[in-house]
């Protein structure tokens, strides 16, 4: 299906669109709440800033473009993209870095192209990754999952980092992804075994990081059971990266990770069922859907093993691919009986 905002009449009712993006953001707290057991309030932090920042953004391009602000803010599709990209920032991020993000998902990705329905990217990856390739040194400084972040000094400390206070003990309540460490690990020649001992890692996956997946896959299968997304994209996407992980990981386990690590690792969980899936720029048609997400898998896993400086690789794969999406709808329709393709 098809989201547009231009022409509510022909084209889309908006209160079918407002009701499915609350479902959506319904189904992100599962995985929110653990995030903030885990990392803390700085995620709600995030949460509140980007909103602020995103929906000020869509409610100016709005007003700009002669559009009702009322109508169109009214579809959640800005509060949905400030959200996603709040939770795929750093806990506590910095002010200034969640407006340039959401400056670039809201404002270029989105409305730079006619707005809902017209955006050929995803916007919340946009913002995500102009970010990660402009700000490298702001975006790996995750909190050590711990419960002490509720504590009134790490959330007072926290508050001045966002704000562009200097704290001498920011930067030891931060440390590396449980990704970054495995990537930059293998890049020194480290064998997984002794990488999976450092403190960010966990039973499977990364510490907190593999029930803050398990959250985000129960409210995302929860959206397949709601109709609200298919089964074609993330399960695929998650398929073909257990399956290509697997492969590596029984050739070499010393060098790779096992397939469990990679499902529950980093964004992987958010990307298949939340991110990959965009109605607007994601692949529509059923067989492209699973192209699209064995693509992505591949593109997500080639990054993360042997890319250099972008350990997760969830925001690339996905912009790689939306790329493709004409390409691959236009060689996937089904065929009309009698019909001939030129």
């Amino acid at each position: 299906m098809e989201f547009t905002s231009d022409n509510l009449s022909n084209h889309v009712d908006n209160r079918k669109v407002a009701r499915e993006m609350q479902n959506v953001l319904l189904a992100l707290v599962p995985g929110i709440v653990a995030m903030v057991w885990f990392f803390g309030l700085g995620v709600l932090s995030n949460i509140i800033l980007a909103s602020i920042f995103g929906l000020g953004f869509e409610a100016l391009l709005l007003k700009i473009r002669g559009r009702s602000v009322k109508v169109f803010l009214g579809d959640y599709s800005a509060l949905l993209t400030s959200v996603l990209l709040a939770i795929s920032l750093p806990a506590f991020a910095q002010w200034w870095l969640l407006a340039v993000a959401l400056f670039f998902a809201i404002v270029i990705a989105k409305h730079l192209y006619g707005g809902l329905g017209y955006n050929p990217f995803n916007p919340a990856m946009v913002g995500f990754a102009v970010v990660m390739v402009s700000f490298p040194a702001e975006m790996v400084g995750w909190l050590s999952p711990t419960a002490s972040h509720f504590s009134q000094p790490v959330f007072l400390d926290g508050l001045d980092h966002v704000f562009g206070g200097i704290s001498s003990q920011w930067d030891s309540m931060t440390m590396a992804t449980p990704l970054n460490a495995m990537q930059t690990g293998l890049g020194m020649d480290k064998k997984m075994a002794d990488i999976g001992q450092l403190p960010s890692f966990g039973l499977v996956a990364g510490k907190g990081w593999e029930w803050v997946s398990l959250g985000f896959l129960l409210g995302g299968l929860w959206l397949v059971m709601k109709k609200i997304i298919t089964w074609h994209i993330p399960m695929t996407l998650l398929a073909v990266l257990a399956g290509l992980s697997g492969l590596f990981w029984l050739i070499d386990a010393e060098h790779y990770a096992n397939p469990t690590f990679h499902l529950l690792a980093g964004g992987t969980m958010l990307g298949a069922f939340f991110i990959a899936t965009d109605p607007v720029t994601a692949s529509t048609t059923p067989l492209g859907k699973i192209i699209y997400g064995a693509t992505i898998a591949f593109f997500l896993y080639t990054i993360r093993v042997w890319g250099s400086g972008y350990p997760d690789g969830v925001a690339f794969s996905v912009l790689i691919m939306n790329m493709a999406v004409p390409l691959i709808d236009y060689y996937t329709q089904p065929k009309v009986f009698g019909e001939s393709r030129q």
